[in-house]
């Protein structure tokens, strides 16, 4: 009688066991995020807004409602993103989203590439670079990674020198290593810079800033090469970087439509790059 209870108490022991581990085993699922219907996208003025104004209704078509919110710098479109105001953000390039990263401890990240937008350098008293003088003053953004993507924009044009092996994100005015004309580079907010044009030589304007400015790029003193690596990025949350509604937006910007519409509207000032 012993015996037969403790073997009928060990077989519901090991059943109870049993039932257990095989719950156990059981492969936790993570559900995927549900589609979203609407997201919020960051954009500064200019050809970024228009542009993002072509591809929302083509999102529209789609079924995808896109809300775009309009700022006025290059920094607070970054920290909305951060702190999950928005859900992109279409307007930097990569080497600026990792120089924000790196001075914020953000993981923001690229998910998609846009267009090239070169800067150029734009001048309301001279009309080639061979005209600049001694001591003049040249304007510059002062964001690190614009500010140094300036600076290397204006040795390939020979004005100066820089250190060699030294990244164009990193590059400030203290690695100047020669200035032969003595220029003054003055470092200013991006949005500034068409305004800077009467109190300047020259200035090294970005492309959003000098359409929303209504500058010709054709009339442009000089312009980045196209050996820029400087591509303007989609960017989002690294933890949101897979998501299906992201990714779907990602498609639609990419499209054939959006590619023609940069190329017959902005004439050459932007270059798709997907």
């Amino acid at each position: 009688m012993n015996l037969k209870k403790w073997t009928a108490g060990a077989l519901a022991v090991l059943a109870a066991a049993a039932l257990f581990s095989g719950c156990g085993s059981e492969k936790k699922t993570e559900k995927a995020p549900a589609e979203k219907k609407k997201i919020v996208v960051g954009i500064t003025p200019g050809y970024s807004e228009k542009i993002m104004e072509f591809v929302r209704d083509e999102a529209k078509k789609q079924g995808l409602e896109v809300e775009l919110k309009v700022f006025s710098d290059y920094i607070t479109p970054d920290q909305a993103l951060a702190q999950k105001e928005i859900d992109l953000n279409s307007y930097q390039h990569g080497p600026f989203l990792e120089a924000f990263n790196k001075k914020n401890g953000t993981k923001l990240v690229p998910i998609g590439k846009t267009y090239l937008a070169p800067l150029r350098l734009y001048s309301n008293k001279i009309k080639d670079i061979k005209e600049i003088k001694e001591g003049d003053k040249i304007a510059i953004p002062n964001d690190p990674s614009n500010g140094g993507r300036a600076i290397l924009m204006l040795s390939k044009l020979g004005l100066i020198s820089v250190k060699e092996g030294v990244k164009a994100s990193d590059l400030t005015v203290n690695d100047i290593t020669s200035n032969p004309k003595k220029l003054q580079i003055l470092e200013l907010e991006a949005a500034q810079l068409p305004r800077s044009l009467d109190d300047t030589a020259a200035s090294v304007i970005n492309a959003g800033y000098a359409n929303s400015a209504g500058m010709d790029p054709n009339a442009a003193v000089a312009k980045e090469d196209n050996t820029s690596p400087y591509v303007n990025i989609i960017a989002a949350r690294e933890a949101d970087k897979d998501n299906p509604t992201y990714q779907k937006f990602v498609k639609i910007f990419q499209s054939e439509s959006v590619k023609k519409y940069i190329n017959d509207n902005c004439k050459g000032a932007l270059v798709p790059a997907w």
